[in-house]
């Protein structure tokens, strides 16, 4: 993953795929994210909405009922790629005009491959989005992982770090933390055992 995002720093898609990596927000979480739901200065995100495809149309959704808003802390490193990416944003928007229909989105669709006659400003299709992802992979000849792998990556990362499962299951939008531990199973052993040598050390 480090040398992923080393390798795309100066392209177009590399806030986007910084900010998936750094957080384990799914794909749509992040294309719906806009910039109200983010406080740069308090370091936080808010999940409210997300985008997905229905037969290969864009559709935006908030969250389920039954999922409240979520919020996100940012690191340092993260909060410096929004703001680069805030203002490359606001540069190609002045440049493309009445071309760009504002919908406030983090991560809208530019300039960026942007076809004459079609307008900048609204959600990135997801799965034009994946498969830029893929392209880049093979591109940079690493390791062959889908976009949704950078999730599980900060999810291992976070869990091998010895981060709380509930902080981990709250983060990642589960819904308990049963699934977070039925999903990342194959990490909680080793935590296991690491914990049970810190703790045995203590009365030792």
């Amino acid at each position: 993953m480090r040398a992923f995002l080393h390798a795309e720093r100066d392209t177009a898609r590399h806030p986007v795929w910084h900010f998936i990596a750094s957080t384990g927000v799914r794909r749509g979480e992040a294309l719906g994210l806009r910039w109200q739901d983010i406080d740069l200065e308090a370091k936080t995100a808010v999940i409210r909405q997300t985008v997905g495809v229905i037969e290969g149309r864009i559709i935006r959704e908030p969250l389920p009922k039954s999922s409240k808003p979520r919020v996100i802390d940012l690191d340092e490193k993260t909060v410096k790629v929004l703001k680069r990416h805030r203002v490359a944003q606001a540069k190609d928007r002045l440049e493309l005009g009445s071309r760009w229909l504002d919908e406030g989105l983090v991560f809208a669709k530019g300039s960026y491959r942007l076809r004459k006659g079609t307008f900048a400003g609204g959600p990135m299709h997801p799965d034009r989005v994946s498969r830029v992802f893929d392209a880049r992979i093979h591109r940079h000849g690493l390791t062959d992982i889908r976009l949704h792998d950078l999730r599980h990556t900060w999810a291992s990362l976070a869990l091998k770090a010895g981060v709380p499962v509930k902080v981990v299951q709250e983060r990642l939008g589960h819904a308990n933390p049963s699934i977070t531990m039925n999903i990342y199973a194959h990490v909680l052993p080793g935590m296991q055992a690491r914990a049970a040598e810190q703790v045995a050390s203590l009365f030792g």
